[in-house]
């Protein structure tokens, strides 16, 4: 009896998942997988520290241990739930541009439950636009070449992600040039040695298709990492007081691996920012959110399912609506946890880049950040220097899809070559979406071909136009 029910097990498994059909193996989904907690394991570190450093307007903040435990709970639930309903390899947390805009900007105005309340606002929009088909409406309106720039843009931004957070690339401190190689235009730190040693040795495993290359270099990269701070301790940066230092965690074997979570900060959230601060601010503040969330969703899945092979002629990909429902359930799940709002993460692509195919990967993923939850401090012995450079790995893998863009018309090129740039510049994937989209709309229709552009397009290009310009707006109101 037990020689037969294993293999059916497996076939089922298989046929859920469509492992085979994807030509995919389970060998790769569980590497793609653990390759992808590893790039985003940082996230329990990095969305509490930004966090955590918001006071609201009643001098209240959000407790580190409360927020990191939330964090990975949510992320872990997300990505599971993701990888089980819409069966794509792409894992979930913390949006960081929505927690920077929470942490920085909305808990100014309102209490730090009243801004996870718009959260959760934001999050039942994105639902109901999901679910009524609209934004697929959206996502099926946006034309080949765009969504082949979104793709390569992502690319270099994952890239330009990876280098920061390596270190490689730094503020200057100065208006020009804003930024610049290194400390003082030289790679001298410990920290940005070790990733740029972690990069060249994963580039040859990749350039050699060795199996499990990203991992592998991940797993060197830490041992490197370990022995070189023992040998010569550098310690952590400390927000920039130690430049020389590593950037969220110093890698070393922690004394404490158990950690009791504390969930308290779940269910958290209020709707009372609508009579604190007036209906058409609270508005202005759920539309910005909004609008951030559904982009960098729709930018990140599109360039996700293009790389991994999923996407169809029109860069569409299996399972779509529910793919857009579920991302739009991350955002009411953030912010009813305190997490912030919880999307795509770009990261996944690391996984997508190790095999990664199917949601068995996302499955694989979010036990992992749910088992974080309890192992908080053992997520710390990978530094961001070393996961930075599977980042870059995969950037330049994504990069190489710019070679299907049609740069030979100039109404074609210039919207795409703003979506492209535009991304790592503002750091933010929106942005670029943005720029690409209202460029579009209206280098396309004053050179003739307007009948091409589809009313959706043009609609959204001109919610930008609002997005772009929210600030003089809001002031106008106030």
């Amino acid at each position: 009896m037990a020689t037969t029910t294993a293999p059916t097990v497996k076939n089922r498994v298989d046929g859920f998942f469509e492992i085979t059909k994807r030509g995919s193996t389970f060998g790769s989904e569980v590497r793609g997988g653990l390759v992808t907690f590893v790039a985003m394991a940082y996230i329990v570190i990095l969305n509490p520290i930004i966090l955590s450093s918001g006071v609201d307007i009643d001098g209240n903040s959000l407790g580190f241990a409360q927020l990191s435990a939330v964090t990975a709970l949510t992320a872990g639930v997300m990505t599971i739930l993701f990888g089980v309903i819409a069966r794509l390899p792409f894992a979930f947390a913390a949006g960081l541009g929505i927690n920077s805009f929470l942490a920085f900007s909305v808990v100014g105005q309102v209490t730090w439950a009243e801004a996870m309340g718009l959260v959760v606002i934001n999050g039942l929009l994105i639902v109901l636009l999901a679910a009524t088909g609209l934004r697929r409406l959206i996502f099926e309106a946006v034309p080949i070449q765009l969504k082949i720039a979104i793709t390569v843009g992502i690319g270099l931004f994952i890239a330009f992600i990876g280098f920061v957070n390596a270190g490689l690339v730094t503020s200057t401190g100065q208006a020009s040039p804003p930024v610049g190689l290194g400390t003082n235009g030289s790679v001298t730190s410990l920290p940005t040695i070790v990733f740029v040693l972690t990069l060249l040795i994963t580039g040859v495993l990749v350039a050699r298709k060795v199996k499990g290359a990203l991992l592998i270099g991940i797993l060197v990269g830490t041992v490197i990492a370990l022995i070189a701070e023992a040998i010569f301790p550098v310690g952590a940066s400390n927000g920039g007081e130690n430049p020389g230092g590593w950037s969220l965690s110093v890698p070393a074997l922690p004394s404490q691996i158990f950690s009791v979570p504390d969930l308290s900060l779940i269910g958290q959230f209020s709707f009372g920012s609508f009579e604190r601060i007036g209906v058409l601010a609270a508005l202005m503040l759920v539309f910005t959110l909004v609008f951030t969330n559904f982009f960098d969703a729709m930018g990140t899945m599109t360039g996700l399912s293009k790389e991994a092979g999923l996407a169809d002629a029109n860069g569409n990909f299996p399972r779509l609506k529910s793919a857009l429902i579920v991302e739009g359930i991350g955002a009411v799940a953030g912010g009813a946890s305190s997490a912030s709002s919880n999307t795509v993460f770009i990261e996944s692509g690391a996984g997508i880049g190790e095999g990664a195919r199917t949601g068995l990967a996302n499955i694989v993923t979010g036990l992992l950040f749910v088992l974080a939850m309890f192992l908080t401090p053992l997520t710390s012995i990978v530094p961001s220097e070393v996961a930075s450079a599977a980042l870059v790995i995969v950037g330049a893998l994504m990069m190489s899809q710019i070679r299907d863009i049609e740069w030979t018309e100039f109404s074609t090129s210039l919207p795409v070559f703003l979506t492209v740039t535009v991304m790592p510049l503002t750091y933010s994937i929106a942005n670029g979406i943005g720029a690409g989209f209202i460029a579009w709309v209206i280098l396309r229709s004053l050179s003739g071909k307007a009948r091409e552009i589809s009313p959706l397009l043009w609609i959204v290009a001109v919610g930008f136009l609002i997005y772009f310009a929210r600030g003089p707006i809001e002031a106008l109101f106030a």
